[in-house]
């Protein structure tokens, strides 16, 4: 966890906050936790994601350890998005599985580890860890890498999509025989010679 990252407050008001106490930092006490939560803001990419607000079903199950509290859950959510190929709306459901280790502050200390010249490497580590405030964690940072790595990067609203006409825009799914007529490029070369001329006759006789 970045070095600022200690100096936000928890609020466990949040529905994405989680209290531990009950576990009592006794390795090998477990508890479950089922929760429903409105889905934070940006939740997804571009193209696709779960709408703010929109329901996620949590499962959690908490195991205190040694370090500090293991989580392993689940999420259920819908997702919202457009199809890249149509611009169609695209709706699915989403089922995604992750697991997070919540560390203590004092770790270290209570598992008899130590920081000394061999640890200056492990910074960018130490920036990825997850700890916890008192009794409590913030899931949400967790839940919303475990969204966006299950998104598909190019929904799309089914497999055999044909996309748009690159003429007119037309929706090719609802017209499959959709088409233009396509015009001989020669001839469409002397189409512009005859209408110049036409152009040119017209100009002769306006000024007679």
């Amino acid at each position: 966890m970045k070095a600022g990252a200690l100096n936000t407050r928890l609020d466990h008001r949040n529905p994405l906050v989680f209290d531990t106490h009950e576990l009592g930092r006794c390795p090998g006490a477990m508890k479950k936790v089922s929760r429903t939560v409105p889905a934070p803001k940006d939740l997804g990419i571009e193209v696709i994601g779960v709408r703010e607000g929109a329901e996620i079903t949590l499962d959690l199950r908490l195991e205190s350890v040694m370090e500090g509290v293991l989580v392993t859950g689940t999420a259920h959510a819908p997702l919202s998005g457009e199809c890249v190929r149509c611009l169609e709306p695209v709706e699915r459901e989403l089922d995604t599985e992750f697991q997070e280790l919540y560390s203590y502050p004092d770790a270290d200390t209570r598992t008899g580890g130590h920081h000394g010249a061999a640890d200056a490497g492990d910074d960018a580590e130490e920036e990825d860890t997850h700890l916890l405030e008192g009794d409590l964690f913030d899931l949400e940072p967790v839940l919303r890498d475990a969204v966006v790595l299950e998104l598909p990067l190019q929904p799309v609203c089914q497999d055999d999509c044909p996309g748009l006409c690159s003429e007119c825009g037309a929706r090719l799914a609802d017209d499959p025989d959709h088409r233009h007529e396509a015009t001989d490029i020669r001839w469409a070369a002397l189409q512009n010679i005859q209408l110049s001329g036409a152009d040119e006759g017209a100009d002769e006789n306006q000024e007679k």
